[in-house]
Order: C-alpha cells, then sequence, then structure tokens
C-alpha cells in the first residue's frame, strides 16, 4: 500500500468518526422540540451530549486538517467550490456551541427558548452541509486543468449533491433518536425509542437512494456488497428497537454509516475529486498529494498522536455511560 492510498483511507476514517460520533449529536439538537416538552426533559437531552459533543467535533477538525496537509489539492478545490455551504455550517457550529454553554446563564424561560432555537438550528445546517461537501466530493465538480472550478459559486448544489445532504441529515436524525433510547430513562426512553421505531425506514431511505447513485455513476463490483450490508444493517436495527435492545440498534446503525463510508470513497478511489467536465481533469490521490517525504512525517506523528486521542475520547465516553433521567436533574438556579 502507497502512502497516498494510506492517507486517502486515513481521510476517509476521520469523516466517518464524525458522521457517527456527531450524527447523533446532531440528532438530539433535532429532536429537541420533539421530545423534549418541558425544561427539564430538555435539560435531560443536552445533558445526554453535553460532555461529549465538543469531542466529537474534533473530528471534523481532524478531518479537514488531514485533507488539507495529506492533499493539499483536494483540499483547495473542494473547500473553495463549496465554500458558501460551508460558511453556513461554521456559523451553525459557533452558534450551537454558544448555546450548550449559555441555555443555562439565566433563569428565564424566554432566555431559554431562544438559546434553544440556536442548538435546533445549528444541528439542521452542519449535517445538510458536510452532506453536501461529502456528495460533491463524491460526484464531482466541474474542474479546469489547473483544478480550479468552473461556473457560478453554487456549481456544488445540485440534485444529487442535496440527495447526499438530506441522506446525513436523515441518519443523524435516526441516529439521534437511538441514542437517546439508549441514553435515557423512563416516559423520555419510551418516546424516544417510538420516534426511532417510525422515522427509521423514512429517515435512512435518502441514505440508500444517494448510495445507490454513487454505486451507478462509479460504484466497483466491491462496494455493491457494502451497499447491500447498509439495507441489511438498517434491517437490523429495527428490528432490535422493536425488541427492546437499544444497545444493539446503536451498534447496527454504526455498521450503517460504516458501509455507507466504504461504499462512497471506495466508489470515489483513487479519485478525490472527479471534473465533470473532463475525466482528464479530475484530482487523484497522486496528482493533489504532498511529498512523499511530508507523507512519511505525518505517519510517524500520527501514528504516536492517534492512539492517545482515541483512549482519551473513549475514556470520556466510558465515564459518561449511564443513562439519565429527569430524576437525574437538579432544580434550575440562575448564576
Amino acid at each position: 500500500m502507497t502512502l497516498e492510498t494510506l492517507w486517502f483511507a486515513i481521510v476517509a476514517l476521520f469523516w466517518l468518526g464524525y458522521l457517527f460520533l456527531e450524527g447523533f449529536d446532531f440528532g438530539v439538537g433535532m429532536l429537541l422540540p420533539v421530545l423534549g416538552k418541558t425544561n427539564t426533559e430538555r435539560r435531560v437531552l443536552v445533558n445526554t451530549i453535553g460532555p461529549v459533543w465538543d469531542g466529537n467535533e474534533v473530528w471534523l477538525i481532524v478531518a479537514a486538517g488531514a485533507t488539507f496537509a495529506a492533499f493539499p489539492g483536494w483540499y483547495a478545490s473542494l473547500f473553495s467550490g463549496a465554500y458558501l455551504p460551508l460558511l453556513l455550517v461554521l456559523l451553525a457550529l459557533i452558534g450551537r456551541g454558544v448555546a450548550f454553554e449559555y441555555r443555562g446563564k439565566v433563569d428565564s424561560e424566554r432566555w431559554r427558548r431562544v438559546w434553544d432555537r440556536v442548538i435546533i438550528i445549528g444541528s439542521w445546517i452542519p449535517p445538510l452541509g458536510v452532506g453536501l461537501l461529502l456528495a460533491t466530493t463524491v460526484l464531482g465538480l466541474p474542474l479546469d486543468a489547473q483544478g480550479n472550478r468552473v461556473g457560478s459559486p453554487f456549481e456544488s448544489v445540485r440534485w444529487d449533491t442535496l440527495l447526499g445532504a438530506v441522506a446525513i441529515v436523515g441518519f443523524s436524525l435516526v441516529h439521534g433518536a437511538a441514542f437517546l433510547a439508549l441514553k435515557t430513562t423512563g416516559d423520555l426512553r419510551e418516546r424516544a425509542r417510538t420516534i426511532a421505531l417510525r422515522i427509521l425506514p423514512v429517515g435512512l431511505l435518502p441514505l440508500v437512494a444517494f448510495l445507490v447513485v454513487v454505486q451507478a455513476r462509479e460504484g466497483k463490483l466491491w462496494t455493491l456488497v457494502s451497499l447491500v450490508i447498509v439495507v441489511l444493517a438498517a434491517a437490523v436495527a429495527w428490528l432490535r428497537l422493536y425488541v427492546d435492545r437499544d444497545g444493539q440498534a446503536f451498534a447496527a446503525l454504526a455498521v450503517v454509516i460504516t458501509a455507507a463510508a466504504v461504499t462512497f470513497f471506495g466508489a470515489l478511489y483513487p479519485n478525490v475529486l472527479p471534473s465533470t467536465l473532463d475525466p482528464a481533469h479530475s484530482l487523484t490521490i497522486v496528482n493533489s498529494a504532498v511529498s512523499h517525504y511530508t507523507l512519511t512525517v505525518m505517519t510517524w506523528v500520527g501514528a504516536f498522536g492517534a492512539p492517545a486521542v482515541l483512549i482519551y475520547q473513549g475514556w470520556t465516553y466510558w465515564v459518561f455511560r449511564k443513562r439519565i433521567g429527569v430524576q437525574h436533574i437538579p432544580a434550575v438556579h440562575a448564576p
């Protein structure tokens, strides 16, 4: 395996980590107005992700940073081609992070409603933007021979890339409901499980449809296998929810997004950003990568740094692994 192929797989792994971890994170925010009927219930929902949401966002930074460091040509063409959607994602993530910290600072229902709306909006926009970005990198942009986008700033917004955006939103919504069924107790857990059962077939349908489009255009024989695994794992997730096995359903959804990532990154390889104008202008792992020496240094640094980060984040999830309910929430107090 060449270093270019290794780092392509690493970048794909970082995006997978972000989709899996931040997926349920966003889903909780989306479901805030649906499941949070009282302020105490909304506090329960926020507290399920309170210790981990900021760590989950690190995967986005690492994914973008690894792309920039290993494949600067890929980074420059893709991120400039989807500049406006990414700007909205950035603003939404900033507002969402501020809202998590500020919503409990004043004992006022009006104050909390304002910040709750920021959390909700900030949980819908990023998966749309990230889905659009990933769909664009798989389905391509109109690139010239220098790797520059040809056309308007909205060339990344097409029906097929919008389908990819909706696919990530749908998965996040289902993933969030399954996570809440796993992390909460009592009536809140039952409502989360009921919602997960109802929305899972509809919520994952755009993801399957998008993967079918990717498979039809760029797919290989072995990526068809991972596409079938997506469908089978989705069915297993629904069946496990139906028999009240929250942990197994959550694990099955992990298989869904893993197989989905294998499908569209597998279909993309060895390209990193196809050109819809001329295939000869497509960016590949070879013509968009840095030097072999730089990749070697990055590999050694990653070999020592990545395990430490994974151990720390795994420890965080272990510490906060228990379910919570309204009985665990103390009375509201203003500082």
